[in-house]
């Protein structure tokens, strides 16, 4: 797993029971998704199309810093199958996982394109082309 990006837990991310809230850390979670897809299949048009079973293993409370990992699972005809685990940095405590994250790739039209890819490529990989 490749933890990309790391978040400070503030307050304004805190629910009702002073920890942080689901939905901010899932907001989280589908940007990087998002981002991690677009740097690999070199096209600013992806979106999420399926999350699978969310599984929510711990807290995180304020002052926490939390690490966002990816890791590709496959690579489809038009999409991108990501799994996902965000830990809390100083603890290495699992917060939650996500086995099935399905990101595709679309046209000016907003229709699945293929994207050609089947590996992770590297920006250092594609730069000694």
């Amino acid at each position: 797993m490749r933890f990309h990006t790391r978040k400070w837990v503030k307050p304004e991310d805190l629910n009702a029971n002073g920890t942080l809230f689901g939905g901010k850390l899932l907001a989280w979670i589908d940007e990087e998704a998002a981002l991690y897809s677009i740097v690999q299949l070199e096209n600013p048009k992806v979106v999420t199309k399926f999350m699978s079973e969310i599984n929510f293993m711990s807290a995180a409370k304020q002052g926490d810093i939390v690490e966002i990992g990816l890791d590709v699972v496959h690579f489809g005809k038009s999409s991108l199958v990501l799994k996902c685990e965000v830990r809390n940095m100083m603890t290495r405590e699992k917060i939650i996982t996500i086995d099935n994250i399905t990101m595709v790739n679309l046209d000016e039209t907003g229709k699945p394109k293929p994207h050609g890819k089947t590996q992770i490529e590297f920006i250092e990989d594609r730069l000694k082309k």
